[in-house]
């Protein structure tokens, strides 16, 4: 059974809102129940923690039995990255246990067929091999019940052409998306991140994750300019500064007036691919982590435990949810932590009707907020330079 809010959570999210104004939602913005569940390590307690945490929300069955469950991956960076000694699933990579862990219960849940997808940085090497040199072992998540596949979907891939995905409403910075058929040729789709801050967009969760589906033979800096190229060519320019046009082959930006900077563009891209390729099931990895940025590349990055699992069946609330265990305002206007100099993705999500960041119509169930609290706010004031 689901437990509301405390009187205790209810007063620290009443400070957390205190600073901005009351904001009317209407109410067909959908809101969906926000499972946490406290788990210390990787070992033996995992598997029970997750299983539990997902029973919380009326278990996987309803959702997978039979179908096919592709799985966003979050393996930001180019593979070699590092945090110190640490390996990238103790820092900014989802652990790969918390993937085995997810992938044995989809498929004891009676899941089909299970495809694992990332889109690493600037190369047309199966995602197995992109792994294999970070240290995983691909064979190591392919012995459950159901079929499991892997795929770059940086580029082609497998397929033979790319998915227009529509963005309701007309989006906010494109109308549409092209995207590798891996994220059409599914059932459920399932994000599956860590539970970070971001240099860019304030927070990088279930939403943020989601950020990795383009491919960058069509929105990398250097894609094909009519056509995608064949390779992805660069990071993902035009979506952070708007410095050119996606391939002619797809969609070009609705105005070109708009801002050129990455705090403007960047949560708008999220919340309009969260409206157009819907996310049904937002798991967090929150056991080993780091504070301060999305990878070691950010300076003062540093690694943390919070020691939480999160997950939900609305990308919207899971991470409303989540940047609140955090020790932020998950409505938060810009200006205000995190989102110093960006726009909120929640909120522009919300926008777009995808769910709401109104903690007061999200259900917790589990352990509360409060119980599962890690202060990423003051670790971030700690940071920020005095005058």
């Amino acid at each position: 059974m689901g437990n509301q809010l405390s009187r205790r959570d209810w007063l620290y999210l009443a400070g957390l809102a205190a600073a901005r104004p009351v904001v009317s939602l209407a109410s067909t913005v959908p809101t969906a129940p926000v499972s946490i569940a406290k788990c210390a390590s990787y070992g033996a307690e995992l598997g029970p923690a997750m299983e539990g945490m997902f029973d919380r929300l009326g278990g996987l069955g309803q959702l997978v039995k039979g179908k096919t469950v592709a799985i966003k991956l979050n393996l930001t960076g180019n593979g070699t990255d590092r945090l110190g000694h640490l390996p990238a699933g103790a820092a900014h990579w989802v652990h790969p246990r918390v993937v085995g862990t997810t992938v044995h219960l989809l498929a004891k849940a009676g899941a089909r067929r299970i495809r694992l997808l990332e889109s690493p940085w600037t190369t047309v090497d199966p995602l197995e091999e992109f792994v294999l040199r970070a240290g995983w072992e691909p064979f190591d998540f392919t012995g459950a019940a159901a079929r499991v596949e892997w795929e770059n979907t940086n580029f082609l891939g497998r397929g033979k052409r790319y998915t227009r995905f529509p963005v309701p409403h007309g989006g906010l910075l494109y109308p549409a998306y092209d995207l590798n058929h891996s994220y059409e040729d599914c059932d459920v789709f399932v994000s599956l991140a860590k539970l970070k801050e971001h240099a860019t967009t304030g927070v990088t969760l279930t939403l943020k994750n989601c950020f990795g589906i383009t491919p960058c033979t069509i929105y990398g800096t250097g894609c094909g300019v009519d056509e995608p190229s064949l390779e992805p060519r660069g990071g993902r320019g035009p979506f952070h500064a708007g410095d050119r046009q996606p391939s002619k082959s797809a969609p070009p930006e609705k105005d070109p007036t708009t801002p050129r900077q990455g705090g403007y563009r960047v949560p708008r891209v999220v919340a309009d691919l969260a409206a157009a390729r819907p996310i049904h099931l937002g798991i967090l990895d929150g056991i080993d982590t780091m504070a301060g940025g999305e990878g070691p590349w950010i300076p003062g990055v540093s690694p943390v435990r919070p020691g939480v699992l999160i997950a939900g069946t609305n990308a919207v609330t899971t991470d409303a949810v989540a940047t609140a265990v955090m020790g932020f305002d998950p409505a938060a206007d810009r200006g205000t932590p995190p989102f110093e100099t960006c726009d909120n993705t929640m909120r522009l999500a919300e926008r777009l009707g995808v769910g709401t960041c109104d903690l007061s119509r999200i259900e917790v169930r589990g352990a509360t907020v409060r119980e599962a609290r890690f202060d990423f706010a003051a670790l971030r004031a700690k940071r920020r330079p005095t005058t």
